[in-house]
C-alpha cells in the first residue's frame, strides 16, 4: 500500500516525519532510482526501492523498544556539539540505531524510552493522545497548602495555562519539598517553569512512569527492553495497536544492562 514518503521513512526507523521532510527537500531520497524532492510523494515500501543517501531501506527488521534510566548530565540527543555524553552512549550491546522518544532535560533523570520504530515514537509524542507522564519532583522550600492548591487548579504562564493531571505532596520540611506530579503537557521544561512561577525552583526532577510503564528498581544508567505487553499498552493509549507493513512488531526482548 502506498504511503507518504515521510511516513514510510518514519516507520522504517530512518528519522522522524519532520526530519524526513527535510531529507526529502534536500534531495537525499530516491524512489526506484529517481530522486524525490516533493514531501507529498507516495511510495509502497513493499514494492518500491527506496533509498536514503543511496542506501536501501527495509521494513523487515527487528523492532527495538528500550527503557533507559537516564542519569543527570546526559543529553537526550544523538549528537552534541559541546561534546557532552549522549543517551545512546549508555546502550552497550545495542548495535542498531535507536533514538529517544521525546526528551528529558540535561539536568533531569529517570525513565526514557528509545526505539528504532518511528511510527511508535510519533504516536507517543502526538499531543492528541495526551500520554500521561509521572515525575517525582524536589523543590526548594516548604510548599504551603495554598500553593499546592494553586498548582492543582492550574497556573498561568507566559505560554499558556499549566494544569497537572495529579499532584501529591510526599513530604516537606523547611528546606525542601518532594512531590509526585502527573502531566500530559508536552511543553519544554514546563514543570520547572511552573514551580519557578510559584517561587519554588526545582532541585531534582525524576520521571518515574510513562502511562503504566514504570521505572521501578532499574538502576541509574541501566536499561532493559520493554515487554510486548508494555508496547501494546502504549500503542493502545496512542490511538490503537500496530498496523501492517512497517508497523508489524518483531520484538527484541532478551537483553538488558544493569549496572
Amino acid at each position: 500500500m502506498e504511503e507518504r514518503l515521510q511516513k514510510v521513512l518514519s516507520q522504517a526507523g530512518v528519522s522522524s516525519r519532520r526530519a524526513a521532510e527535510k531529507m526529502i527537500a534536500a534531495g537525499r531520497i530516491s524512489v526506484n532510482g529517481i530522486v524525490v524532492t516533493e514531501p507529498g510523494t507516495k511510495a509502497d515500501p513493499q514494492k518500491d526501492e527506496i533509498r536514503v543517501d543511496g542506501k536501501l531501506i527495509s521494513c523487515e527488521r527487528e523492532r527495538i523498544y528500550i527503557l533507559l534510566h537516564k542519569p543527570q548530565g546526559v543529553v537526550t540527543t544523538l549528537s552534541d556539539p559541546q561534546g557532552r555524553p549522549i543517551v545512546t552512549d549508555l546502550l552497550e550491546g545495542i548495535a542498531e540505531r535507536v533514538f529517544p522518544v521525546g526528551r528529558l532535560d540535561y539536568d533531569s533523570e529517570g525513565l526514557l524510552i528509545l526505539t528504532n520504530d518511528g511510527e511508535f515514537s510519533q504516536r507517543l509524542q502526538h499531543p492528541r493522545y495526551r500520554i500521561p507522564k509521572t515525575y517525582r519532583v524536589k523543590v526548594g522550600g516548604r510548599l504551603l497548602k495554598d500553593e499546592l492548591q494553586s498548582l492543582e487548579r492550574g497556573i498561568e504562564m507566559a505560554d499558556g495555562r499549566f494544569t497537572p493531571t495529579d499532584v501529591f505532596l510526599e513530604k516537606t520540611n523547611r528546606g525542601s519539598s518532594w512531590l509526585r506530579i502527573t502531566i500530559t503537557d508536552g511543553r519544554n521544561r514546563v514543570i520547572r517553569r511552573a514551580f519557578e512561577t510559584i517561587g519554588h525552583p526545582v532541585v531534582r526532577l525524576v520521571r518515574v512512569a510513562v502511562a503504566d510503564v514504570v521505572l521501578g528498581s532499574l538502576r541509574e544508567g541501566s536499561w532493559r527492553m520493554l515487554t510486548p505487553r508494555e508496547v501494546e499498552r502504549l500503542l493502545v493509549l496512542a490511538g490503537g495497536g500496530p498496523g501492517k507493513n512497517c508497523l508489524d512488531i518483531h520484538f527484541k526482548i532478551n537483553n538488558s544492562r544493569q549496572k
